[in-house]
C-alpha cells in the first residue's frame, strides 16, 4: 500500500513545469520547431533541478531557524549546487510584485504576476549627499626601523613623548605691549642668555640625542673607549674590547658615535705640529679600531664609508708620524685600506678610482715629504697591482722618488718603492745583472720609466727588470 501511495504522490507532483513554457523559451531564443518530446523531458529536468535547489535553500532556512525562504538562501543553494547565483536579488530589500489583470484573450492563461518598477527621479539623486563607503581592512608594509633608528611615521609609535601640558616654558609668548605705569618696554632676551623658547628647544635636542641609545649601549660605548685610548695601560682590556667591537652584533645603533669618536681621535692626534710617542699609539689603536668594525659581520658600513676613509687616508699619508711607529701606522693603514676595498669595491666601482687619485697626488704632486709619498706607494700596494704599475711605472712615482734620494740611501722610502715593484713582479732567486753591450734596450727603458736611481737597482736582475717592463708593454 505505501508503495502505491508513493507512486501516486510521484505522478501527482510531476508536470508542475509544462511543455508550453519550454517552447515559449525556445521561440524567445528562435528556435522554432521544437517537439513534445523534447520539450517534455526539458521541462522534468528543468523541474528536478528546481525542486534540488528548493531543497538545498531548505537546509539553509533551517539551519538558520527561520520557516521562510529568503533570497539568501536560494544564493547559497546556488553556490553549493556550483551553478552561478542570481544577482539583484538581496534579502534585505525584498522585491514587490503586483497581480497583473487577466487576459481576456487568454482565459485560460491564469494569474500572472510582475515586479513593479521603482521610478527614479534624477534631481532627486543629484540633490543627495554623497556618501563615502570607508576602506576595507587590508595590509600594507612600513619601515619599522632603519640602521638602528626608528623612523617618525604614524604607523610607529612616537619616540619622543609629547608631554607639553606641564611645560609652561614651550607655550609660544606673544610680545607684550609695555604697561602703563613703565617706562620702558621688557627686555628682550641676550644673545648669551637663551629665552624660555631657545632653551626648551635645545633641551628637546639633548634629549633626540640621547635617546637614540639605550643605557646598556651608553655604558657600552664608555666602557670601550676609556678601554682602548692609551691611558689605560691595561693590555688585556683593550684586547677584549677590540674582540667584542669585532664579533658582537647588536652595535648598529652604536656605529655613527663610533665613526665620529675614531675621527675626532685622529684628528686631535694629528692637528699639531710634531706628533709624540702617546699620539703615534693613539693612531695605533683608533687604526685597530676601524679593522674591527670592517670586520664584524653584522653591521651594515656602507652608509659610513665617507667617514671611514678620512682618517684611514690621513693616518696613510700624514708627513711627521712618530719616528717609532711611522712603518707600523702606514703599513696597517694600508692593509684596512685593501680589506675596505675588497669588502665594497663591487658595489661602489668608482671608489677604488677616487681613493688612487689622491694617493696619486701625494705621490706626484711636488713638494711632498718623504713620509707622504712612502705612505703614497703604501696606498698603492694596498689597492693592488694595477695600481702599483699605474703609480710607479705608468705615471713616474719611482722617477720621482729617486729624484729626492742620494746615492747609496736605504730609507723606508726606498724599501717601500722596493718592495712595491716585488708585489708587481718577484724578483728571480739567482739573479743575473743586465750587461750594457746586450742589454742596452733595458738599461735605457729602465732609466726612463724608473729614473737613474732605481734603474741603477733593478738592473742588478735582468729577469726582473724585464717582468717590469713586459708588464708596462703589455698596458701600453
Amino acid at each position: 500500500m505505501s508503495k502505491q501511495k508513493a507512486r501516486a504522490t510521484n505522478t501527482q507532483l510531476t508536470g508542475l513545469f509544462k511543455p508550453e513554457s519550454v517552447k515559449d523559451v525556445a521561440e524567445s531564443l528562435n528556435i522554432t520547431g521544437l517537439s513534445d518530446a523534447i520539450a517534455s523531458a526539458l521541462a522534468s529536468d528543468v523541474e528536478y533541478r528546481i525542486h534540488q535547489v528548493v531543497e538545498e535553500a531548505g537546509r539553509f532556512m533551517r539551519h538558520a531557524r527561520r520557516t521562510t525562504i529568503t533570497t539568501s538562501d536560494i544564493d547559497q543553494a546556488l553556490r553549493v549546487l556550483n551553478i552561478e547565483p542570481l544577482y539583484g536579488h538581496f534579502p534585505h530589500n525584498p522585491p514587490t510584485f503586483r497581480r497583473a489583470p487577466p487576459f481576456p484573450q487568454a482565459p485560460s492563461a491564469g494569474t500572472v504576476y510582475f515586479v513593479e518598477d521603482e521610478e527614479i527621479e534624477f534631481d532627486r539623486v543629484i540633490r543627495e549627499e554623497k556618501i563615502t563607503m570607508p576602506k576595507g581592512a587590508h595590509w600594507t608594509a612600513h619601515w619599522l626601523a632603519v640602521e638602528g633608528v626608528q623612523p617618525l611615521i604614524p604607523e610607529n609609535p612616537s619616540a619622543i613623548p609629547r608631554d607639553t601640558d606641564g611645560e609652561p616654558s614651550m607655550i609660544k609668548q606673544e610680545p607684550s605691549a609695555p604697561r602703563p605705569g613703565g617706562l620702558f618696554p621688557p627686555t628682550p632676551p641676550a644673545s648669551d642668555r637663551p629665552s624660555p623658547i631657545q632653551g626648551a628647544k635645545k633641551q628637546q635636542q639633548q634629549q633626540l640625542v640621547k635617546q637614540v641609545l639605550s643605557r646598556e649601549l651608553q655604558l657600552y660605548y664608555t666602557r670601550l673607549t676609556s678601554s682602548l685610548l692609551p691611558p689605560s695601560t691595561d693590555e688585556t682590556k683593550r684586547t677584549a674590547a677590540l674582540a667584542s667591537l669585532r664579533a658582537d652584533a647588536g652595535l648598529q645603533a652604536l656605529l655613527p658615535y663610533l665613526v665620529r669618536w675614531v675621527g675626532e681621535g685622529v684628528v686631535n692626534a694629528l692637528k699639531g705640529g710634531i706628533q709624540t710617542d702617546n699620539d703615534g699609539r693613539v693612531l695605533g689603536v683608533l687604526l685597530d679600531v676601524i679593522g674591527a668594525i670592517l670586520d664584524n659581520p653584522t653591521l651594515f658600513v656602507e652608509p659610513y664609508l665617507h667617514q671611514l676613509l678620512p682618517p684611514i687616508l690621513s693616518t696613510l699619508l700624514h708627513s711627521t708620524l712618530p719616528t717609532p711607529h711611522a712603518t707600523y701606522l702606514r703599513s696597517t693603514s694600508s692593509q684596512i685600506l685593501s680589506h675596505l676595498l675588497r669588502q665594497h669595491s663591487t658595489t661602489y666601482p668608482s671608489l677604488s678610482p677616487r681613493i688612487m687619485k689622491s694617493i696619486l697626488l701625494g705621490l706626484i704632486s711636488p713638494g711632498k715629504s718623504k713620509g707622504t709619498r712612502e705612505g703614497a706607494i703604501r696606498g698603492l700596494m694596498g689597492i693592488g697591482k694595477e695600481a702599483i704599475r699605474k703609480g710607479l711605472v705608468e705615471s713616474g712615482g719611482a722617477k720621482v722618488v729617486g729624484s729626492e734620494c742620494t746615492y747609496g740611501e736605504q730609507s723606508s722610502t726606498v724599501e717601500s718603492v722596493l718592495a712595491a715593484l716585488k708585489v708587481l713582479h718577484p724578483p728571480s732567486t739567482n739573479p743575473v745583472p743586465c750587461y750594457p753591450d746586450s742589454d742596452q734596450l733595458i738599461i735605457s727603458q729602465l732609466h726612463e720609466t724608473l729614473g737613474d736611481f732605481f734603474a741603477e737597482k733593478i738592473m742588478l736582475d735582468r729577469d726582473w727588470a724585464v717582468g717590469i717592463l713586459t708588464g708596462l708593454s703589455e698596458t701600453s
